[in-house]
């Protein structure tokens, strides 16, 4: 075997070596024992699969393979620093096997034993030492780390690029991708005036060579080198002066010692790498024009807007939207996932692929207390809910797409009922409740990093860390210029206008603020919406709080960085900020009520009905006792990853549940004749945080709606039976992740309401987590008269099963009464 094959085991790091290398198309045929044990079952099969572009065979020798050990505790698809004691310790363990090898067929097949299991820049770093080192291997010609690792060099956008290039463009016609000489940061961090120099690629590929040729642990004879340390010594310092006379030559000072490691770094740093439609007349109109806009306009901009028309234009209503998940998973799952999901479409042959599983802790440790929250608020079904409402209820577009009945109100008791049920968790976990965020100067104790990486943008999404502060935004190329003395403004306008039970609009007309009509007015407002009854005078409070935080990181773009997570509807609900934000638009809201007249005993009271029994059944199980458990699902990421080859990618996430369960409710009707009611149930906490009685002003707010539902009363007693599965605020599991639903409408308007119906609570998070031991609740139960209740409009057909929160399809809000 000629010894130049070793280099082979450089191409494409990740893929295994079954599959073709380098321009001959070199493949190896390998003992199935050194293969991985995910390659092992299949290696013949993925060898065939790529038979006919393999010209080349490589035979490897079948060996007996020493342990590896805690090698492979470095996962393979983490990142690897020689600067940390544990990775340095295992390099030079790997190191010296690769050293130990009698000759180079040995080594060859210890190479592809490890390759396949150890993590690829450990790999990487580990058998190019020995190759350099090995007198039978010295005089081979290394290729060039960035052939390996691009990823560790050039901007993260150009991969995706780089992808289309690949996979779409035949080659003679491909063209070279141009990266821009400032990506990293706009000239407004001074700083910036040196990355010309700092992110050089020679001057970073010398020195990761550097490191090679002078490893720090390893066998004797290749660390200890004449004059190691003084030659350390001298190339950095040499590194430091010519750094300092590129800054003399961009009007800068000499660099500063960071030598007080108290005081804060000031200088931050943003790599951008990564670790790898309504006004159509028809639809033949609509589909030229939403072609002509998919080539060219933003994708997450275009699914946005393009789902909004399909849901609400007459001609489209019944067509079969996918699952936004399906178009755009990157939202919603750790990035490692999609360097796993690659390897999959392209290797395994579609019959044996398996599903990727996502760890249930991927984004923080327990050592963050919020993090005991992480599987709320990660919740893929809770994030789809969320980007499903703003679908179904924009804040901007057509009259007729915007103007829904009591949308500013169902604006309100939406988030409102997301706030309570993220206390009730809170309680569940052991955690006070959650604290309004209404002191903007203060700095935000929350870190988030989010493990998300954009498919569309090629970046991660940005993180924030600890003890952030708000600042004004300076992004003009976003079209963002905006004080924080504005959010106060608008914050003091609108407090104005509750106070005094009115507002103005653009016209300067007074529109009073009433006790059933003002909720949704101050709703418009406050998100705010083109319904605003003023928008240039109240602003734009809501959204614009959540466009502050999204840029906390990068407030003039000075690092030419996106917004964080809070800035995008599909994702804002993983952050911890947003449920304290929230708790601040809620508790606005709430002044608004606590101004309006109490209620009277004749609005609540309904004459001779009485609730005079109920408890809850869940199977064989004691009575009022839920249950909860954690449960795996599977979700298809394929056709959301683009340049790829075809076929099935599953990702298999961990999330709550619950065991279904039943009411069962006994209702009194003493009034001489048979009457309809409307029986609402709702569950809030038994106890505060110090398991201390609550004040009703508190426990009122912490009660979360479980079902909403007519009842036909006889004389004397009713005993009313009804199972969790029919709730009012929940879809089932199948409609939230609807790419899975094998019980689609096959058209008309049942998909039609089937589509709207993407909107609600998903169900597996109908109910709190509860704890161990058994978390107490009270169930509150109550009839309350149906004639009072009642809008007279036809609902046949019409899908409302998750009324309470999403309305139903083209009617009005199936309840008079106030929500909340």
């Amino acid at each position: 075997m000629s010894k130049n094959n070793l280099l082979l085991l450089f191409d494409r790091p990740l893929e295994t070596v079954i599959v073709p290398k380098g321009p001959n198309q070199i493949a190896f045929d390998v003992p199935v024992d050194l293969l991985s044990d995910r390659y092992k079952p299949i290696g013949m099969e993925v060898s065939n699969r790529f038979g006919e572009e393999t010209k080349t065979k490589i035979p490897v020798k079948k060996i007996s393979t020493p342990p590896l050990g805690e090698i492979l505790d470095l996962e393979r698809h983490t990142n690897f620093s020689l600067f940390i004691p544990k990775h340095r310790k295992i390099a030079g363990r790997l190191i010296n096997i690769f050293l130990g090898m009698r000759d180079v067929d040995d080594l060859l097949a210890m190479a592809i034993y490890a390759r396949e299991r150890v993590n690829p820049y450990l790999f990487n770093y580990c058998f190019s030492v020995a190759l350099l080192h090995r007198p039978d291997t010295q005089d081979l010609e290394l290729p060039s780390f960035i052939g390996s690792f691009p990823d560790k060099y050039f901007d993260s956008q150009v991969f995706a690029r780089a992808r289309e290039e690949a996979t779409v463009i035949p080659q003679e016609r491909r063209q070279p991708i141009e990266v821009p000489i400032d990506y990293t940061a706009s000239d407004l961090e001074i700083e910036h005036r040196l990355a010309y120099f700092r992110e050089d690629l020679g001057i970073n590929l010398h020195h990761w060579h550097w490191h090679l040729v002078y490893p720090f642990e390893g066998a004797m004879q290749v660390v200890n080198k004449n004059r190691r340390g003084e030659l350390f010594y001298y190339m950095h310092q040499q590194i430091i002066a010519r750094y300092n006379l590129e800054r003399f030559c961009n009007n800068l000072k000499r660099v500063t010692r960071f030598n007080d490691w108290k005081e804060p770094i000031p200088e931050a740093y943003f790599p951008k790498l990564d670790s790898l439609v309504a006004s159509m007349r028809d639809v033949d109109d609509l589909l030229a024009m939403a072609i002509y806009a998919r080539e060219r306009v933003n994708p997450y901009l275009f699914n946005y807007c393009f789902s909004v028309a399909l849901l609400h234009r007459p001609d489209t209503q019944d067509l079969e939207l996918p699952s936004f998940i399906g178009s755009f998973p990157d939202k919603y799952f750790d990035s490692q996932v999609f360097a796993r999901a690659r390897e999959e479409a392209t290797v395994i042959p579609q019959e044996r692929r398996q599903p990727i599983e996502v760890p249930i802790d991927y984004t923080a440790s327990d050592l963050e207390i919020e993090h005991r929250l992480a599987y709320f608020r990660e919740d893929l079904g809770i994030n789809l809910h969320h980007w499903h409402w703003h679908l179904v209820y924009p804040f901007e577009g057509a009259m007729q797409v915007v103007n829904k009945n009591r949308r500013g109100e169902l604006f309100y008791y939406m988030h409102q009922q997301i706030i309570a049920r993220y206390n009730l968790e809170r309680f569940c976990n052991n955690l006070k409740r959650v604290t309004r965020f209404n002191d903007w100067k203060e700095p935000i104790p929350e870190a988030y990093f989010p493990k998300l990486d954009s498919l569309v943008a090629s970046r991660a999404w940005p993180s924030r860390v600890e003890d952030q502060t708000l600042s004004d935004l300076r992004r003009e190329q976003d079209q963002i210029t905006q004080d924080l003395d504005d959010l106060r403004r608008w914050r003091e306008r609108i407090f104005e206008a509750i106070h005094s039970l009115a507002a103005q609009d653009a016209n300067g007309q007074t529109i009073p603020l009433t006790e059933f009509e003002g909720i949704d007015v101050l709703g418009n407002m406050i998100e705010s919406s083109m319904l605003s009854p003023n928008r240039n005078f109240y602003g734009d409070m809501h959204n614009m709080g959540h466009v502050f935080i999204s840029y906390i990181h990068d407030p003039d773009h000075r690092h030419l960085e996106n917004f964080g997570v809070m800035g995008d509807s599909a994702t804002a609900m993983r952050d911890p900020i947003f449920y304290r934000w929230h708790a601040f638009i809620d508790d606005v809201f709430q002044q608004f009520k606590g101004s309006l007249p109490r209620y009277t005993e004749a609005q609540l009271n309904y004459p001779n009905i009485t609730v005079t029994g109920v408890n809850i059944q869940s199977g064989n199980g004691p009575p009022n006792t839920l249950n909860t458990f954690w449960q795996q699902s599977d979700v298809d990421l394929s056709r959301g990853m683009d340049f790829q080859p075809r076929g099935n990618v599953l990702v298999r996430f961990t999330h709550l549940n619950h065991e279904p369960f039943s009411y069962n409710i006994t209702i009194n009707n003493a009034s001489g004749g048979t009457k309809r009611g409307t029986c609402r149930i709702f569950l809030g906490p038994k106890v505060d945080e110090r398991g201390a009685p609550w004040r009703f002003v508190d426990h009122r707010l912490l009660f979360i709606e479980l079902d909403k539902f007519t009842v036909n009363l006889s004389q004397g007693a009713n005993n009313i039976t009804r199972n969790s599965t029919e709730s009012s605020v929940t879809i089932p599991f199948e409609r939230t992740f609807r790419n899975l639903d094998l019980n689609r409408p096959v058209g008309g308007a049942a998909l039609s309401q089937f589509n709207f119906c993407g909107c609600g609570w998903p169900h597996h998070m109908l109910i709190p987590k509860g704890t161990p031991e058994g978390w107490q609740c009270q169930l509150f139960v109550m009839v309350s008269n149906f004639d009072d209740d009642q809008v007279v409009q036809d609902t046949a057909g019409t899908c409302n099963d998750a009324m309470s929160y999403c309305g139903i399809k083209d009617r009005l809000y199936p309840d008079k009464r106030s929500m909340g």
